[in-house]
């Protein structure tokens, strides 16, 4: 698209923003009518974790919010030379799951409860029991139902509940809903009906603990949105929250806000059945839409939707970049104490591509890069380990496969389950993350991990928040009955740039021998837990 045509669509107002709240970045994204991105803006944070619960404060999160619109529209003003003014669609996307708990005036009654927190046990395994249905530890329901069950004071003047992506929408808006994704990291949905399991809630209703509030479960859950449906409009309020300059005006059509694996799933265009996607960044999570119905709950697979409500099967694990991340700033270090300056792509793409030179199995290395908890192997708390015997291949290639194979080990546990006990056949699996900004290494080693093709696309490192604003176009732009499959399918990845890689023989043994020694060693971690504490 030409200067001049990016002008005459910014200026009319004919783009969609895509704002996604991921777990260490704030990231705004502005789209033009075919689907490129013109401008960005990213505000980096950090989870805190306070008196026992990982959260972020609402001031960090309008701070980035803020901080990334700012830095988005400065890029339009310097790359063409006009202010933003006017936005035809805006979607807010975030991290799954959570607990956002609000009274009759709306303040919020504890600060923010997010995905990483490992505090619902007891909960989750209650309400799995009484629905008969898998609900994870990080689930909206689980944290209000553990909180009934601690007996916390502020259960009593709940009003209403919700998740990153709906209260951020919610103050833009004025509208308390969710998109069918993101509502299903909240309570169990009804792919029939498009919205929250019936059956269900009159259970979780008739249980004796809660039975003592005066407020009623229907009436304090967002209402759900599928794909496609206008969720409102930005309002005056919202668009001065949104551009602290005072610049943007009222009026863009809002899309539903969704969670981040359903625009992990229009990022890579994986929303058809026995189509899957992969997304790896602080934690990391694989979606396959079903074609057939699951034959077991396992409480190691969540059971989601996509955008549409299409039942999806979701492996979501709690830890995968971020110990690399760790150990590349201590690397980094290492680089500037000797006068060296690279920047963040060279340093990972030396370290990463370093990898490739390494031992099939990593040279009997092993690494647990679990910064909390993971509930897939049973661990509750988070102490990042480093192992080998006296005997291990250490040298620098297979430290970092070790690394890698150890991001995507859970997942890869996980991903048996449906492999070779559901039979959950796959068509294709399209990852997107940073971890794969380095071309090919980290999509070779998940392709051996996961004894599977492997196919990212150029979009890859957009990811979230350029899918919220491809939601945010089909809800301005979609024709008359085009499904969203259809609207994906012909019009925004109509030639995708992209690359699929094969696992190798001498790769896929490789990274059998690493995940046997990984799950060998789990008790090494368990006992890291008990032993050191934080």
């Amino acid at each position: 698209m030409s200067a001049e045509k990016i002008i005459r669509d910014v200026e009319s107002g004919n783009i969609s923003l895509g704002i996604e709240l991921g777990s260490t970045r704030i990231k705004a994204v502005l789209v033009t009518p075919d689907f490129k991105t013109i401008a960005s803006g990213s505000y980096g944070w950090e989870n805190q974790l306070e008196q026992g619960i990982w959260t972020y404060s609402l001031d960090k999160i309008w701070a980035g919010i803020q901080a990334s619109y700012q830095a988005m529209a400065a890029q339009v003003q310097d790359k063409y030379g006009v202010p933003l003014t006017k936005i035809g669609s805006i979607g807010v996307s975030a991290m799954m799951h959570g607990y956002m708990a609000f009274n009759q005036d709306d303040q919020l009654l504890v600060p923010f409860r997010t995905w990483r927190n490992n505090i619902t046990a007891q909960a989750a395994d209650d309400l799995t029991e009484l629905f008969d249905f898998n609900i994870p530890q990080r689930w909206s329901i689980a944290h209000l139902y553990q909180a009934i069950l601690n007996q916390e004071d502020h259960v009593k003047d709940v009003a209403f509940i919700t998740t990153l992506a709906g209260y951020v929408h919610w103050q833009l808006s004025g509208r308390k809903v969710v998109g069918i994704g993101d509502a299903s990291g909240i309570f169990p949905i009804d792919s029939e009906t498009k919205t929250y399991n019936q059956d269900f809630l009159k259970q979780f209703a008739s249980l004796k603990a809660v039975r003592q509030y005066l407020w009623n479960i229907d009436d304090i859950l967002p209402q759900v949105l599928v794909a496609g449906e206008p969720a409102g409009e930005l309002t005056a309020t919202g668009a001065k929250l949104l551009d602290v300059n005072g610049n943007l005006t009222a009026g863009s059509v809002m899309a539903p806000p969704e969670g981040d694996a359903g625009t992990g799933m229009v990022g890579t265009n994986a929303v058809r059945e026995r189509t899957g996607n992969i997304s790896a960044g602080t934690s990391a999570f694989s979606m396959v839409v079903l074609d057939q119905p699951m034959k077991d709950v396992h409480r190691d697979i969540d059971m989601v939707t996509t955008p549409t409500g299409l039942p999806v099967a979701m492996v979501h694990t709690n830890n995968c970049s971020s110990d690399i991340n760790a150990w590349v700033d201590l690397f980094n270090e290492f680089a500037q104490a000797v006068g060296v300056k690279l920047s963040p792509d060279d340093l990972y793409g030396a370290l990463f591509n370093q990898s490739t030179k390494g031992d099939a199995d990593a040279g009997g290395l092993l690494n647990y890069s679990y910064l909390s908890g993971e509930n897939i192997t049973k661990v509750t708390a988070g102490r990042p380990l480093f192992v080998r015997t006296p005997n291990s291949h250490f040298n620098l290639a297979n430290f970092m496969k070790t690394q890698l194979y150890a991001a995507f080990a859970p997942l890869k546990i996980g991903m048996d389950i449906l492999a070779k006990e559901e039979h959950i056949h796959v068509d294709s699996l399209i990852a997107q993350g940073g971890i794969f900004r380095t071309p090919k290494v980290g999509q070779q080693i998940l392709a051996d991990s996961l004894d599977a093709p492997i196919t990212v696309m150029s979009t890859a490192g957009e990811g979230g928040p350029w899918g919220m604003a491809i939601l945010g176009f089909y809800v301005t732009a979609k024709k008359a009955g085009e499904s969203l499959e259809d609207f994906l399918d012909h019009r925004v990845f109509v030639n995708p740039e992209s690359t699929t890689l094969n696992p190798t023989e001498e790769g896929v043994k490789g990274a059998d021998v690493f995940i046997e020694n990984y799950k060998r060693g789990l008790s090494i971690e368990t006992q890291a837990v008990q032993q050191l504490k934080d």
